[in-house]
């Protein structure tokens, strides 16, 4: 069973990564809406909660590059 840290980033993530893809969607902007399927995909693919944070953080720091 994962931990309750690796569980509230899988879900903090995969949030945002729904936001961002929405977003991206709606604003026509390739590059946001690859993030925001990475950003929900990755997490079922990492279970080592520190670096389900630190790609997380750096995914979003990818959102804050490819903005408009």
């Amino acid at each position: 069973m994962p931990a309750p840290a690796a569980l509230f980033a899988s879900l903090l993530f995969s949030l945002i990564g729904m936001a961002v893809c929405l977003y991206g969607k709606r604003s026509a902007n390739l590059p946001l809406v690859g993030i925001g399927f990475a950003l929900m995909g990755y997490t079922w693919f990492v279970s080592d909660t520190f670096w389900l944070y630190a790609i997380g953080c750096a995914l979003c720091g990818g959102i804050y590059w490819f903005r408009e």
